[in-house]
């Protein structure tokens, strides 16, 4: 279920978990507006592509150039400029129902996929809007938050310890627990189980 939140409404929440109060805009000119709307974006970012979370995939057509790669493949295409990351989560050369994704064939160089197919659809990650994204991940953003602006709010390395933890478990859990998981274990009801053929990392060439 969506949210409705804002960036500024996560960033409020989490400052108040710190203790500190919550903000009225990003321009009110006090220390913890400016930490918070200089690290907001990029800790957003890192979380939505830590796991490939069910709210923030879609496919789409590739867009293919004039271009001609200088050898191996015979075409370029475009990818996505909504695409979150560097890659893909798989490739089609066709949009009919039951195609499968190419394990092979393929290539990312940059912002473009090199290929010999002549059609290439494309599931990837984007990155929706707050008010969009479900509960249980908006909660997950929080704890992130709280976590990395605790010592700049407070002062107390001791509360970026215990929201670290609370947001992503134990050091042997491997930033795997926590909030994370719970959250993964919610994400994943919404799909079937996906195989690891199906990555761009495992994929290519």
């Amino acid at each position: 279920m969506a949210t409705g939140d804002t960036k500024l409404s996560i960033c409020s929440d989490s400052l108040i978990t710190l203790g500190a109060s919550p903000l009225s805009s990003f321009s009110e000119g006090t220390d913890s507006a400016q930490i918070c709307d200089r690290l907001y974006d990029d800790i957003r970012d890192t979380v939505l592509q830590m796991y490939p979370w069910s709210f923030t995939y879609k496919k789409a057509q590739l867009a293919r150039t004039t271009n001609t790669p200088v050898n191996e493949y015979q075409y370029e295409f475009t990818l996505p400029s909504d695409r979150l990351g560097s890659g893909v989560r798989a490739l089609y050369n066709s949009n009919s129902v039951g195609a499968l994704s190419l394990s092979t064939g393929w290539e990312i160089f940059g912002s473009s996929v090199f290929s010999s197919q002549t059609t290439l659809f494309a599931d990837y990650q984007f990155r929706p809007s707050e008010d969009v994204m479900p509960t249980y991940f908006i909660q997950l953003l929080k704890y992130w938050m709280s976590w990395h602006i605790a010592e700049a709010v407070t002062d107390q390395l001791t509360k970026g310890d215990y929201y670290k933890q609370i947001a992503c478990g134990l050091p042997s859990e491997n930033m795997r627990g926590g909030m994370f998981r719970q959250a993964t274990q919610i994400d994943s009801q919404n799909r079937p189980s996906w195989t690891i053929d199906d990555f761009d990392l495992t994929a290519v060439r």
